[in-house]
This record gives structure tokens, C-alpha cells and sequence, in this order.
């Protein structure tokens, strides 16, 4: 590894501006070619081969428990930087921008066209320039359900028992044991009160 490659992955999960490729990040390019080329096979698997999607799994995330469950197509940046509890399920279209980690708990359910980016970019033009991006960990505890088209963004941390509603842009943390929706997401009620549409 490179000095250039160390720097870089020491600001990776702390929010600093970075660029992730160019002279002696080249470690770095083939890590996350290496990530886009097992998704690439797990998503071209076919249906009846479970095990070999969990061969795939195992070989792509940096961990993962019994029981998941992931329906292609799958896309990571890295994948290395997953973590995935047991009994986990996501639908079609799962996205994972991880170029910090992400880490998913135990018994968490994943509706179709879902992402969940731990990467962004300075909204000044100057400061994106020539790629720069920051990043910020992402965090799913136990037993979430998150509906359909929801996108999560850098740096946020969903509790443990939570729902979020279908659509919602998610920008900052969410308590435990909360529906949670809309654009920007925000709590509307507690898990516990009457039952109603999420």
C-alpha cells in the first residue's frame, strides 16, 4: 500500500474531502473493482442457485450473518464495508454507495429500489473539484423495515424497531420504535400506537 492509500482511508469514515483514485490509489481502484465484479456474478446467478448467492455474499461483504437473503440485482462500491446481520432480507435493487461502512443488524427488511449511500460531495463547486467527496458511516439496527424508494443518506443512523415509509429521503438520525416518512423523513408516530399505513 501507498502513502497516498493510507491518507485517504484514514478520512474515508470521518467526513473529511477526499479523491479516491489517481497515482498510488490504485489498491483502492482494484478494491472496489473487486466488489463490482462479485456483485456482478451474484447478480447474474441464477435463481435456483442459493447456495452459491451465499458463497458470493460471504466473499463480497465483510460480514454476514445466517439466514440473508438479498434479491438481485445487488450494487455495492466496495461491498468489503457491509455488514449484515442474520436474517436479513432485501428486494430487488438494493444500493449500497459504502465507501465508509455500513453496518445492517438482525432481522431488518429491505423493500425494492432501496439506497443506502454513505458517500456525498460538497455543494460548493470548488470544493468537489477534481472528484473530491466525503463520506460518513451508515448504521440500520435490528428489526427496521424500510419501504420501497427510500434513500439514506451519509452519516445516519436508523433505530432499532423503526419503520420508514415508502419515498422517504432520510437526512438525519432516526429514534427507535418510530414510523418515520417523508421528504425529508420525519417521525409521525410511535411503533406502539395504533396500527396504520406507514
Amino acid at each position: 500500500m501507498t502513502d497516498e492509500y493510507d491518507a485517504v482511508r484514514a478520512v474515508m469514515d470521518t467526513g473529511g474531502l477526499y479523491v479516491d483514485y489517481g497515482p498510488g490509489l490504485e489498491a483502492l481502484e482494484a478494491e472496489r473493482l473487486a466488489g463490482k465484479e462479485l456483485a456482478h456474478d451474484f447478480n447474474h446467478s441464477r435463481p435456483g442457485e442459493a447456495a452459491l448467492r451465499t458463497s458470493l455474499l460471504q466473499q463480497l461483504l465483510g460480514s454476514v450473518g445466517e439466514g440473508v437473503w438479498i434479491e438481485p440485482p445487488f450494487h455495492v462500491s466496495y461491498g468489503t464495508h457491509v455488514h449484515i446481520g442474520s436474517h436479513f432480507y432485501a428486494n430487488f435493487n438494493l444500493v449500497i454507495v459504502d465507501d465508509a461502512s455500513v453496518v445492517i443488524g438482525d432481522r431488518v427488511m429491505i423493500a425494492p429500489n432501496v439506497t443506502l449511500s454513505t458517500a456525498g460531495h460538497p455543494t460548493v463547486p470548488e470544493e468537489r473539484a477534481g472528484g473530491r467527496q466525503f463520506s460518513l458511516p451508515v448504521r440500520i439496527e435490528d428489526d427496521v423495515w424500510i419501504g420501497s424508494n427510500v434513500v439514506v443518506l451519509p452519516g445516519v443512523t436508523i433505530g432499532a424497531g423503526s419503520v420508514i415509509g415508502a419515498g422517504s429521503v432520510v437526512t438525519h438520525d432516526i429514534p427507535s420504535r418510530v414510523v418515520a416518512v417523508g421528504v425529508p423523513c420525519r417521525v409521525v408516530r410511535s411503533v406502539d400506537s395504533a396500527e396504520g399505513g406507514a
